[in-house]
């Protein structure tokens, strides 16, 4: 037979649940990475916002040169990227260029900057709390 299990205190050790309030990380800020997280989930799309953060503003036709990905697949990547923010259009003559938009991805970094300090106060307290 197994030993019973101890409950621990999570008061006593200083460890607790990390649900969202506890942590400070909130719904809105949740909704507002969601989307950019998603978008750059794929990775044509996560290319597509490297080719633009790398040489500007490009049309469809120069995002697709050198690639296997036609300019009707990049269209529907670029309007993926377009409704969560992180990259916009202008008409340029004939032809749509597209350019990156910053302050999403700026938003998101600051979120996973945000949960990786707290995860890295949690496995503080878990050592602390394994050493004592």
């Amino acid at each position: 037979m197994s030993a019973p299990r101890r409950r621990t205190d999570l008061r006593r050790t200083g460890l607790r649940r990390t649900g969202l309030r506890r942590t400070g990380l909130r719904r809105t800020a949740l909704r507002r990475t969601a989307p950019v997280f998603a978008a750059l989930g794929d990775e044509t799309r996560l290319g597509i916002v490297q080719r633009l953060s790398g040489a500007g503003p490009l049309s469809i036709s120069r995002l697709t040169e050198g690639t296997a990905v036609t300019r009707q697949a990049v269209t529907k990547h670029l309007h993926v990227l377009e409704k969560a923010g992180l990259v916009r259009s202008a008409r340029a003559g004939r032809e749509s260029v597209w350019e990156l938009a910053p302050a999403p991805l700026s938003t998101a970094r600051t979120y996973l900057d945000q949960l990786s300090a707290r995860w890295d106060d949690a496995l503080a307290r878990l050592r602390a709390f394994v050493e004592d």
